[in-house]
């Protein structure tokens, strides 16, 4: 006898973040912080950060412990670092970095001219913390894109529509970018262990029965007893699309410490990592040439 699939559970948005615009400092043009850092609401996503920059930009830094998803939003991103890495990311392209043990890199405008960049930190758990570093180019070109009645779904990781994302992941995580036109709708699978969140970077849309505006936030927590879930992503008429960034990922459920650059679990953890990068255990501060050339 075969068993009955069940429909599955309409997400909701338990609470709104609203952007929260910082302006310009030493390193950026302009900033926002999309959404702040608060494990217990959050988790596993750390932050996302919103920086249109040209000259200095982001020089050599560390990190550990942490992934980084920056999205080039418009203009040409510069990147490299102490591997040996380097490059430059147009609109449209995802950088997907694994800090890990320790890595040292920088982000820049290519030529000082301009980038515009989100970038999303996804914590690891404890048994993760110290992979290997690693670096991935995921180009705008080289994803897969599905498409129907209206809305164009850029797949960054994990599965909608039967393909896959080109991200490999040290812990389960979907994310996609969503693009609708004026009226239409589209159901977007998500897990139901997982927390979603959707910022919307144009237009206005409903999740559920509550609407989002450019510049929200939207948070869906896990839901309890369901395996699969959707997320009813609608958007309002008008002259133009809606743009949603839309990412999720299983709770990890343990403390978290933050301390600039580094995240771990501990105080103690963190001073280690700053005596470690102090000491060169990340390895040297690159005298990498700039960029020339695309």
């Amino acid at each position: 006898m075969t068993t009955p699939q069940r429909k599955p559970v309409s997400r909701r948005i338990d609470r709104v973040d609203e952007r929260l615009h910082l302006g310009p400092d030493a390193q950026v043009d302009d900033k926002n912080l999309i959404f702040a850092p608060r494990p217990e609401r959050t988790d596993p996503f750390l932050l996302l950060a919103e920086d249109w920059f040209s000259s200095p930009g982001f020089e050599w830094h560390p990190h550990r412990g942490i992934e980084t998803v920056t999205t080039v939003v418009d203009g040409v991103l510069e990147h490299g670092d102490n591997a040996g890495h380097a490059g430059a990311l147009v609109a449209g392209d995802v950088q997907w970095m694994t800090a890990g043990s320790g890595i040292i890199h920088r982000e820049l405008a290519f030529r000082n001219e301009r980038a515009h960049t989100l970038q999303l930190w996804v914590n690891l758990p404890r048994k993760k913390k110290m992979v290997d570093t690693r670096y991935q180019d995921l180009r705008a070109g080289e994803r897969p894109i599905v498409q129907r009645d209206g809305v164009r779904v850029d797949v960054v990781a994990g599965r909608v529509g039967g393909v896959s994302g080109p991200a490999r992941t040290h812990w389960p995580i979907s994310g996609a970018m969503i693009t609708l036109e004026p009226g239409r709708s589209t159901e977007h699978p998500v897990p139901g262990r997982d927390r979603a969140f959707c910022y919307v970077m144009a237009g206005r849309v409903s999740v559920g029965s509550r609407t989002l505006v450019a510049g929200q936030t939207g948070w869906s927590d896990p839901v309890r007893g369901a395996e699969a879930t959707t997320a009813r992503i609608t958007a309002a008429d008008g002259d133009s699309p809606s743009v949603v960034m839309l990412y999720s990922g299983e709770p990890i459920r343990q403390p978290v410490a933050m301390g600039g650059p580094f995240v771990m679990n501990s105080a103690a953890e963190l001073e280690q990592a700053a005596r470690d990068f102090h000491a060169g255990r990340f390895g040297r501060i690159p005298r990498q040439a700039r960029l020339r050339h695309l």
